[in-house]
């Protein structure tokens, strides 16, 4: 119509969507080539960054028969890594939907959950979760991940494998988080059994007092000046939730790619992953002032991040508990510790300890540790029960860290000057 006269290329360029200056350039092809010349020149070409066939061959390959656990990202990082293959990530992604190899984790629309704003500084809030699951393939028994993450960089802190959640994890958890960056102000947790006392009774000294005694952990935190933060719902812990799906992903592949099938070579391995996490993953906190306090001089850790029981000691200066006999010796100037209260310990080694008035008065050699319950007795003459203490054996359900020795265990006492 334009070539005929009969339109105008202004209006022609606006009907077909082009600017004048396009269509002064179509309108010269067509002139010249005819219906030819509106093709672009590039048609049938192949593009210049096309992935060759073969190396989209070796892609695909290596995607089904080496890393086949990997998702998108973490492929595209080992092909860079261990391949010396560089695709981009959108690239790998193409190659590998293409042949109709679906994505390794279904997104869902999220539900929507209010915002919690980092905290400011580092140290000031620690998440720590277990999370139970067949971290060694299908094949392999299940077993528990441990994991502390800083809510302010999201480095993680500590990480490695138990058989089970338990109190020995978040103690061990502790431990190494104290040991490696200092004691953090507080620590968000959910209402496990190991962190929250989650049963209905008071004894009459809890009534008294009005408050009821925590739990292992519980006691720790407290002895380090720990807030205990306790989440209502996952949700609340978003971050250590989504760390757990990130190892899931990303460490139950690399333990599958360097055949590991067991806790001990696992958590050899841990510490080497948890480094490539911090570098991948940590940001860097809006405020540079660390939160994390020192540990005060004189503070025995070993003594504070342990099991605390409560005995008496005998009429023949031995302490009877959970099956075992542990005699102490003599104190200064041959006195008897016969009928006094002492404060017995288990270490997170496995090794005893007894202390009377923060005097360490005898040790003994390490035994198996057992994931402490709350027990209720009944003292003589009342009906009603009165106490409420922790005591040194193996609940029978599953997931107990390890179970008791046996009974009637004797343990010899180190001498302590």
């Amino acid at each position: 119509m334009v070539l005929d006269g009969r339109l105008a290329l202004v209006e022609a360029a606006e009907k077909m969507g082009v600017s004048y200056r396009q269509a002064k350039r179509l309108k010269k092809s067509f002139e010249s080539d005819g219906i030819a010349g509106l093709i672009h020149g590039n048609q049938g070409r192949a593009p210049a960054n096309k992935t060759p066939d073969d190396l989209r061959l070796r892609v695909l390959g290596l995607s089904e028969e080496v890393y086949s656990k990997f998702n998108d990202t973490h492929f595209s990082e080992m092909l860079i890594e261990r391949e010396n293959i560089k695709l981009s990530r959108e690239t790998v992604r193409k190659i590998r939907r293409e042949e109709g190899i679906k994505p390794k984790c279904r997104r869902r629309p999220r539900k929507h959950h209010k915002r919690r704003p980092r905290k400011a500084n580092a140290g000031l809030m620690v998440l720590w979760d277990g999370s139970p699951h067949r971290w060694f393939g299908p094949d392999e028994a299940p077993c528990c991940a441990m994991a502390a993450i800083d809510d302010a960089t999201s480095e993680l802190l500590a990480l490695f494998f138990v058989e089970a959640e338990c109190s020995w994890g978040y103690l061990e958890l502790l431990r190494r988080i104290i040991r490696d960056y200092g004691i953090p102000a507080s620590v968000y947790q959910d209402r496990h059994s190991s962190l929250k006392r989650n049963d209905d009774y008071w004894s009459i000294d809890e009534e008294l007092a009005g408050r009821r005694h925590p739990t292992q952990v519980g006691v720790a935190l407290e002895a380090l000046a720990i807030e205990p933060i306790f989440a209502m719902t996952p949700e609340g812990k978003g971050r250590v939730e989504r760390l757990f799906r990130t190892l899931q992903d990303r460490l139950c592949a690399m333990l599958e790619l360097e055949c590991i099938k067991d806790i001990t070579e696992a958590n050899k391995y841990a510490e080497i992953f948890r480094k490539r996490f911090n570098e991948k993953f940590s940001v860097t906190a809006s405020d540079t002032q660390s939160a994390w306090r020192k540990v005060r001089r004189g503070t025995d850790l070993e003594r504070v991040i342990s099991f605390e029981y409560e005995s008496t000691v005998g009429k023949d200066n031995a302490i009877r508990f959970g099956g075992m006999t542990i005699d102490i010796a003599p104190g200064p100037g041959k006195r008897s510790y016969a009928g006094l209260k002492a404060e017995l310990r288990q270490l997170l080694d496995g090794s005893w300890r007894v202390y009377y008035k923060d005097s360490l008065i005898a040790t003994a050699p390490a035994s198996e540790i057992a994931e402490p319950i709350r027990a209720k007795s009944r003292r003589r003459g009342v009906r009603a029960t009165t106490e409420n203490k922790w005591v040194y054996m193996a609940s029978a359900a599953p997931g107990n860290c390890v179970r008791r020795s046996g009974p009637g265990r004797q343990i010899g006492a180190t001498r302590i000057a």
